[in-house]
């Protein structure tokens, strides 16, 4: 989720490696991997980054290889807006490496999928384009930080995920982290004027603390 860089003698910024003015909601030392910080998504700071990642071929499953940087922007504007859902930028000693998102399953298309219970809380999750090769054991702990930042609400019960019934890498990855398979849905299209999304395939996955 390889980005291109400018030529040796006039090197240009990072999309996305300046912070905007947004500070950290939760911070984590994790061992072999260094210390993750998870910071509200800036739509205006952050657009130019998320587009450069959800159009590769490796975010296809996100849905939004076809967006251009103007529409990022405003599907992460209407997320800002509300109260139920949230996206974060997640930074790995400072250099961005993932889009962390959390929902109410209440309050979301999922409902219409399965039986929510009290204390639901659905998560969406793209790690970013490596630099120099994958590290081991780099996505399992980012996972491992996502989770502790969720359940630090003291409120959530059970963590649900939703990826594409197609990404098999995706599905394995979370069941390595402690997830349990549910069955495959068909999630609803939504087609309001402030946000479109379109009907997917799913497979719900379910994490339950002290499960494991």
């Amino acid at each position: 989720m390889t980005s291109s860089s400018a030529s040796a003698s006039t090197p240009g910024p990072t999309p996305g490696t300046t912070p905007g003015t947004r500070q950290p909601v939760y911070s984590q030392r994790v061992e072999g991997v260094g210390t993750v910080t998870l910071t509200p998504v800036d739509p205006a700071a952050d657009a130019a980054l998320i587009h450069s990642w959800v159009s590769e071929e490796r975010a296809r499953f996100w849905g939004m290889r076809e967006a251009s940087r103007e529409l990022v922007r405003e599907i992460y504007e209407d997320v800002d807006r509300r109260t139920t859902h949230h996206a974060f930028l997640a930074r790995r000693d400072g250099e961005p490496v993932g889009l962390f998102q959390t929902y109410d399953c209440a309050e979301d298309r999922i409902s219409e999928c399965y039986e929510v219970l009290p204390g639901d809380t659905g998560v969406h999750l793209m790690i970013g384009p490596a630099r120099g090769g994958s590290e081991r054991g780099f996505s399992a702990g980012l996972i491992g930080a996502f989770l502790s930042y969720v359940l630090s609400d003291g409120t959530t019960r059970r963590i649900v995920a939703e990826p594409d019934a197609r990404n098999e890498k995706a599905i394995a990855r979370l069941v390595r982290s402690g997830f349990e398979l549910g069955p495959e849905v068909d999630l609803p299209e939504i087609d309001l004027p402030e946000v479109y999304l379109p009907a997917k395939r799913a497979r719900l996955v379910f994490f339950r603390p002290g499960a494991n």
